[in-house]
């Protein structure tokens, strides 16, 4: 069995979830691989989940919201030792400008070649809402994070960047898309639908009668869960059915959540997210900045109709009109009135859902996004 050694900024802490690490290390495993992930976090430890995956953390020094990132002194060292102990046959590297990819530098001088994944290039294509902290990352993405590219033998995007600027950046020739995908059996279409008062029809008779619209993520600014909030509570008041609902890692006393807790509920992390799209009728993505949104494949896979802003890879998921609705990032009143159109439209809603879940089944389920793994690694 081949190993793939995987450079991860986190893995799985409450506030630091890396979901296309180990969304992708589950599936690499099927492939027949064995992962060893090498990450950040609050302790420095070892987890042996099976026999084909272990993650060994390094204990970081961590910035909070709205840089989110980690710092670790040593961290390529770590990652030196475990390969020369782990003898793996394939190195990957997923996403640049977090300190762990900084450890292709001294590693690509070690002569290491790695294999970089990334779903956007920050400071780039990708920034956080504040302005300094654009300028901090706009430094960084042009400085240390073009060098983490030019070290990499191979760059995979999550979805299509812009070619002038690859181009520019020098990695045209080695870069390509590979989206990380979902297993879409883990994800039933929906095929009842509701009205804005509640079931309607015979199909409805094992569903609650709230209207239900959900946003899943954390609660960081990037994401724009304020603009969801401020576009939907004022929505009760006509649909006294609508369950708003935000799904998601908050930290204590959230300004969000002492301002919504009387209109909103507040789930915080949940591990049964299929069963949480199940009774979805409308899910929104309001971020300003956005890779490949795990969250909006798995909305999609369950045939939820899609609300989201226009920027990154939500434009590369949604056809707009046709499997969901795109609207511009922050724009309050576009949200709204797609979230009520959407309430009293119960045959768009079918429609979009079904187009969604058809768009993953075709290009994002893991039957597909695993043959184009397979084939980059027996290329490598």
């Amino acid at each position: 069995m081949k190993t793939i050694l995987l450079i991860s900024p986190y893995w799985k802490e409450e506030h630091r979830w890396m979901v296309s690490s180990f969304k992708l290390a589950e599936l690499w495993q099927r492939l027949g691989y064995r992962v060893v992930a090498v990450c950040m976090g609050r302790e420095t430890k070892v987890d042996h989940i099976s026999d084909t995956l272990s993650v060994h953390y390094r204990k970081d020094i961590f910035l909070p919201d709205p840089l989110n990132f980690g710092i670790a002194f040593g961290f390529w060292c770590s990652v030196w030792r475990l390969i020369k102990k782990e003898k793996p046959d394939i190195l990957v590297c997923n996403k640049v400008l977090f300190w762990s990819s900084f450890s292709l530098i001294p590693l690509r001088i070690l002569g290491y070649r790695f294999i970089l994944l990334t779903d956007a290039l920050v400071g780039m294509t990708w920034w956080p809402r504040p302005r300094f902290a654009k300028v901090i990352m706009g430094i960084g993405g042009w400085t240390v994070g073009w060098l983490v590219l030019l070290c990499a033998k191979q760059v995979v995007f999550f979805h299509p960047q812009p070619e002038s600027l690859l181009k520019k950046l020098g990695v045209w020739k080695k870069s390509q898309v590979i989206p990380t995908g979902i297993d879409c059996e883990k994800y039933k279409l929906r095929t009842a639908v509701r009205g804005p008062e509640g079931p309607s029809g015979p199909e409805r008779e094992n569903v609650s009668g709230n209207f239900v619209v959900t946003y899943i993520g954390r609660l960081e600014s990037v994401k724009g869960a304020d603009d969801f909030l401020a576009a939907a509570v004022p929505l009760k008041k006509q649909y006294p059915h609508l369950t708003i609902q935000v799904v998601g890692w908050y930290k204590t006393h959230h300004p969000l959540v002492e301002k919504y807790r009387e209109d909103v509920l507040f789930t915080g992390l949940r591990s049964d997210i299929p069963a949480i799209l199940s009774e979805t009728d409308i899910f929104i993505l309001p971020s300003y900045s956005e890779g490949l949104s795990n969250a909006l494949m798995e909305a999609m896979a369950s045939g939820c109709s899609c609300i989201a802003s226009d920027v990154g890879g939500n434009r590369f998921l949604l056809q707009n009109g046709v499997s969901g609705f795109l609207f511009p990032p922050g724009d309050r009143e576009a949200l709204r009135a797609h979230i009520h159109r959407l309430i009293e439209d119960a045959a768009k809603r079918r429609t979009l859902g079904e187009a969604a879940r058809k768009r993953i089944e075709e290009e994002f389920d893991w039957k597909v996004v695993g043959e184009k793994y397979a084939e980059l690694f027996n290329n490598i």
